[in-house]
């Protein structure tokens, strides 16, 4: 068996590249997300900061009902059912509604009030910028004011006929967004 003996000149160099690579693994996600390429609608205000980045992985459910005008039918968003992952792959939480609830596995959770949506592109559910509501537990949603959904991909209301004959039935379509979690700064 050989063994190999680091020069004593790349000793320091190795321990300080570990220790740099141990800093950008913990560092905040917060330092990599800008809203600058994101239609105002669903900007944050200023005076807050990111304290969260997770990516929701999961389905949407729709049911088909008749139009509110009574002039036809159509399929209707019912709710969310997805894990919230950090950048990662591990997950922190879940996203389940309605209400639309977001909840980190620390025991945390917090809903929240639509304040806005814009468009993301076609066969993807639109961005969307929510008001938060008081969080109840102790964790990482205490605090959070805002939640941004961008990113998406997927997620709109089924192709397949909506009609009479289908009236109440519910399907699944799945979907994947950031969520970015925002508090006052």
């Amino acid at each position: 068996m050989l063994a190999f003996t680091a020069p004593r000149h790349t000793v320091p160099a190795l321990t300080l590249l570990g220790a740099a690579l141990l800093l950008t693994a913990c560092a905040p996600m917060s330092a990599r997300y800008s809203q600058e390429q994101l239609p105002n609608a669903v900007k944050v205000p200023d005076g807050h900061q990111v304290a969260m980045q997770t990516v929701g992985v999961g389905k949407i459910a729709y049911e088909c009902k008749a139009k509110k005008d009574m002039t036809g039918h159509e399929w209707v968003f019912v709710g969310p059912d997805a894990a919230l992952n950090d950048r990662g792959g591990m997950q922190v939480g879940t996203y389940v509604g309605p209400p639309a609830t977001w909840a980190n596995l620390d025991g945390s959770k917090v809903t929240a009030t639509q304040v806005a949506v814009a468009p993301a592109g076609a066969g993807n559910i639109p961005y969307q910028l929510v008001k938060a509501n008081p969080a109840t537990g102790s964790g990482a949603m205490q605090g959070v004011s805002y939640i941004q959904r961008v990113a998406t991909s997927g997620g709109v209301a089924p192709s397949s006929p909506c009609g009479m004959e289908s009236i109440g039935a519910k399907q699944w379509v799945p979907y994947q967004a950031d969520y970015i979690f925002w508090k006052a700064a």
